[in-house]
């Protein structure tokens, strides 16, 4: 049986625990999991007779189904029936108004935990189904004396039959077969519903045996399922203080340690994530390309210092201003010691984002008014900046759409950052691969000079997503503005260092892409080992 061959395999994932255990339930009511037992207790006697056993006790009537009625083939010495017929089937006499804060006895009402009464009606070995409400379909098995609310059932009084055996099968059965057999959408059980259920019955020592069986698999799924979560958490944990002694310490000695256990360390897709972080922000503080620096000093310093660029830019921008190509701005305030957050390697320098781009935010041409929309004009929406390249947009305005509202054209390059937007859009960061514009929720940096690399201010961004959320001001959905965006303190790396990092962040995000891939191979194969066991079940 695939099930029990590929039993630790198909444990290895957490989410499958749920899963498997349904299947357990599923092949044990089928008879497939005591198949073995059967051959080797072969006088056991069959169903057939207990099902006269009762049917002594009890009144006359037709037990056993017919052909037509079974929903599936059982095992030969095994019997179909009608639960009502097995057991009594009663509802609670209580209303819940009954229940009290300290009474001796458990009251079970249709939630998930019972309260409390004074007196009790019921005792013994006793099944407990919900009749209404979102806890339809759940089984409990008590032993005990206790009360129960009058829309909740009570099976008792299993006589020739294992109780645990009935609460196994139900389990496997009731809440799956519910919508199946009396409609879609079961949120109220009628008497009927449980009297006239389609059960399985093994004979009693194989009710017995498959009690065993079903609680010998669960205990290790779950032992199984715990240990995969402690493994999962124990290499959490490492891969966090392992990446965060690549920011604190020598990364290059770090990176080598990491480096040689990729393979075992990243294949969560959590880990992987955190490999991403960690990277970008490693690039943006220049622990990258530290040996790059140490071999090549000269394109670190002099010319080739980031001051230098910075002054280039300066003077650039002046006659941009100058030609009347760009607008003057006021002047943004000098950069505080509070606002640094870290150290820059020699031959970078901090500067605002609004001294080397200019900062632009885009509009929505007026809806109504159909001659702006359906044009050849891109128009990117804040949702499209999750989108890590912008290559094409799913609207597009026209040209009489752009002239008459203030949308501006952003050209290929520009680094767009979601402005506002639900969930995790704001603060998400895309370079634009085409000249387009956006709606007003969504910032675009335009670099109007060669000093800077965009891909280098995209992967900045990036690293960043976090602090430009941070950067959001207002109440129920806050938004990040021109100016914050303009105020924000970014360290400018030479410009040979910037396509440096550049480079081998793409080599790194590639490597894990390649892991990313692995894991959803090892997944699928995953899902198909499962898929190829569902069919075991279902079809056979």
């Amino acid at each position: 049986m695939k099930l029990l061959q590929h039993f630790k395999e198909l444990t290895v994932n957490p989410k499958n625990a749920q899963e498997l255990k349904g299947l357990i339930l599923k092949l044990a009511v089928q008879g497939k999991l005591t198949a073995n037992w059967r051959k080797e207790n072969s006088d056991i006697e069959p169903a057939s007779e207990l099902l006269k056993k009762i049917k002594k006790d009890k009144a006359k009537g037709n037990y056993e189904l017919s052909e037509k009625e079974k929903p599936f083939n059982l095992p030969n010495t095994w019997v179909w029936s009608l639960l009502g017929k097995l057991c009594s089937v009663q509802t609670g006499k209580k209303d819940a108004n009954y229940g009290t804060d300290n009474g001796q006895f458990n009251f079970y009402t249709c939630a998930q935990k019972p309260i409390k009464s004074p007196t009790y009606t019921f005792e013994g070995e006793s099944i407990i189904l919900p009749g209404n409400g979102a806890n339809v379909g759940l089984v409990t098995f008590v032993n005990e004396k206790f009360e129960a609310y009058q829309r909740t059932y009570v099976l008792n009084k299993f006589n020739h039959l294992y109780p645990l055996y009935i609460k196994t099968a139900l389990e496997a059965l009731w809440k799956d077969n519910l919508g199946r057999q009396y409609g879609s959408a079961i949120n109220y059980i009628k008497m009927g519903n449980i009297t006239e259920f389609k059960f399985p019955i093994p004979p009693l020592e194989e009710q017995k045996e498959i009690v065993n069986v079903v609680e010998t698999l669960f205990k290790e799924v779950e032992q199984l399922e715990q240990l995969t979560v402690e493994r999962i958490n124990l290499k959490e944990d490492f891969v966090t203080s392992a990446l965060k002694q690549l920011t604190t310490n020598n990364t290059n000695k770090e990176w080598s340690f990491l480096e040689a256990h990729f393979k075992s360390f990243f294949n969560e897709t959590t880990n992987i994530k955190k490999l991403r972080e960690t990277v970008l922000q490693l690039a943006v503080q220049g622990k990258l390309t530290e040996d790059w620096r140490n071999s090549n000093p000269e394109l670190v310093s002099g010319s080739n210092h980031a001051n230098q660029l910075l002054k280039n830019i300066q003077e650039e921008k002046a006659q941009l201003i100058a030609d009347k190509k760009i607008k003057k701005e006021k002047a943004l305030p000098p950069i505080s010691k509070e606002e640094i957050p870290y150290d820059l390697p020699e031959g970078w320098v901090w500067c605002r984002i609004g001294e080397i781009s200019s900062v632009r935010v885009g509009a929505t041409p007026k809806r109504d008014i159909q001659e702006y929309w359906n044009g050849e004009i891109p128009w990117v929406s804040s949702g499209e900046v999750a989108n890590n390249f912008i290559l094409d947009t799913e609207e597009k305005i026209t040209e009489k759409g752009l002239s008459e509202s203030s949308v501006t054209i952003y050209p290929i390059g520009t680094v767009l950052v979601a402005m506002i937007g639900q969930g995790k859009t704001r603060g998400q960061t895309s370079i634009l691969k085409i000249n387009a514009g956006t709606n007003q929720n969504v910032g675009g940096i335009i670099i109007f000079h060669d000093y800077l690399i965009s891909e280098y201010l995209w992967q900045f961004f990036l690293g960043r997503y976090e602090k430009t959320r941070s950067n959001a001001v207002g109440g129920n959905q806050p938004a990040i503005n021109g100016t914050k965006l303009k105020m924000s303190v970014f360290g400018l790396p030479p410009l040979k260092e910037q396509k440096a990092i550049v480079k081998k962040v793409n080599a790194l995000m590639g490597l894990c892409d390649s892991l990313e891939q692995e894991i959803q191979q090892s997944q699928q194969h995953n899902e198909q080992l499962m898929q190829s066991v569902l069919r075991e079940v279902f079809e056979n």
